[in-house]
């Protein structure tokens, strides 16, 4: 029975960390510069997912559930640039003076995203939910 409930709480995990990739995305599709202040477009984040649990002892564990392995960059190109050559950000010189680099987040495909990992998170949720009551229901039939 354990076993269950951890695949649908690992379920519940990655759904989460889904769904803060795809907000931090959106939140970020307008930032065209680093840390430094340098003009680099942000680029979209995607959460990689792989099956088992690697920081189980346990080796039958190991293969029970998901996680999310890395958050990693996307290597899209950078979205369609805007000719604007009096904007701030705009490239100074090279084969794209003038132009007005942006990001690669497509906020209609963050969006959907979003709610794959919402549906998802509550799919698990449900499963648990299911797991908990047969519990009960088992200790309910051997007392």
């Amino acid at each position: 029975m354990y076993g269950a409930l951890d695949i649908a709480t690992s379920g519940m995990l990655v759904q989460r960390t889904r769904l803060e990739v795809a907000t931090a995305n959106v939140v970020n599709q307008n930032t065209l510069r680093d840390s430094q202040g340098r003009l680099s477009p942000f680029r979209r984040r995607l959460a990689l997912v792989a099956a088992g649990d690697p920081t189980s002892n346990d080796p039958a564990a190991r293969v029970l559930g998901v996680h999310v392995s890395k958050i990693a960059l996307d290597n899209a190109p950078p979205g369609l640039r805007e000719f604007n050559p009096d904007h701030p950000d705009a490239y100074r010189d090279g084969p794209l003076k003038g132009y007005v680099a942006t990001t690669n987040i497509n906020p209609v495909v963050e969006q959907i995203n979003a709610l794959e990992a919402t549906r998802a998170y509550e799919a698990n949720v449900v499963a648990a939910e299911a797991i908990k009551q047969m519990g009960a229901q088992a200790l309910r039939l051997i007392a």
